[in-house]
């Protein structure tokens, strides 16, 4: 039988604490959405003055890396290269830049997703979220 890492709230935390802590010192306003490797929520925290649409996408977003193992920017890239057929993919509603898988010994173990500002800036929060865990 095979053991898997898992993310504890501990890690979760510290993840939304330094995504936060990168959102904060650029002055960009963030939602921030940390999955489980299932894309299950485990943390949703939207910034004042956040767009209320902005608490759906993150979660999207972070549920399609955790889902697919990638970056959210992949499936957003083949759709723009022509791939249209992937806008039918069950269940991947956040095919924008801005998703992060967590990946652990080539595992993924959970994703974190950001929407609120340019999407290449959505990535960057979220890289600096998995980047807590060192």
């Amino acid at each position: 039988m095979q053991t898997k890492s898992v993310l504890t709230l501990s890690e979760v935390r510290a993840m939304a604490q330094a995504a936060e802590a990168e959102a904060a010192a650029n002055h960009w306003v963030v939602t921030i959405a940390i999955v489980d490797d299932g894309g299950h929520l485990l943390w949703l925290q939207r910034g004042d003055g956040a767009a209320p649409i902005s608490s759906m996408i993150a979660p999207a977003k972070a549920r399609t890396a955790a889902l697919g193992r990638r970056e959210s920017k992949v499936y957003e890239d083949a759709i723009n290269q022509g791939r249209y057929s992937f806008l039918s993919a069950p269940t991947l509603e956040g095919m924008l830049e801005g998703g992060v898988p967590v990946m652990v010994d080539g595992h993924c173990i959970g994703a974190i997703g950001v929407s609120g500002v340019k999407s290449n800036e959505d990535a960057q929060i979220a890289r600096a979220g998995i980047a807590a865990l060192g």
